[in-house]
């Protein structure tokens, strides 16, 4: 696949998982059986299901989650980049994929943070998703780190 085509299943991936109206057919129709999947906030998932499970429990915790780009992606060969920003309120569920504690039920609290994402895209699907994030930013928001 050339490296437009990357990029397009890149944009796809970030509109219909990442984005406003999350789609879960997207990861049995974008990501690779065994995708590694990994961000600074987030335990390590591997494989479609526990990317699947890793959305849906951050979207229930966070029911407005989403995320955009803020930079055109950039590809070179299978590597496919992409820089956004994004956050959600925390109405649902207790929270607890994050480094250090836990956010209670219902807490109300608003996070907003930035990031670079470099994806791997094979034979049309992406095999690798790894993350780095403004965490520290998202973790003072939500009352786990104090701000200085």
């Amino acid at each position: 696949m050339s490296t437009e085509d990357n990029k397009a299943v890149v944009a796809r991936w970030f509109t219909e998982f990442w984005g406003k109206d999350f789609n879960p057919a997207v990861v049995d129709e974008l990501a690779a059986p065994d995708i590694r999947f990994e961000y600074s906030m987030h335990d390590p998932c591997r494989g479609r299901d526990q990317v699947r499970a890793f959305a849906e429990t951050f979207r229930a915790a966070f029911p407005d989650l989403h995320f955009w780009g803020t930079a055109d992606l950039i590809a070179e060969g299978d590597h496919v980049v992409g820089r956004w920003e994004g956050g959600g309120t925390h109405t649902g569920p207790a929270f607890d994929d994050l480094p250090i504690g836990s956010v209670p039920a219902g807490s109300g609290k608003q996070m907003r943070f930035t990031g670079v994402t470099v994806l791997r895209v094979e034979n049309g699907l992406i095999t690798e998703e790894i993350g780095l994030d403004d965490g520290v930013t998202a973790l003072r928001q939500l009352g786990l780190v104090a701000a200085r």
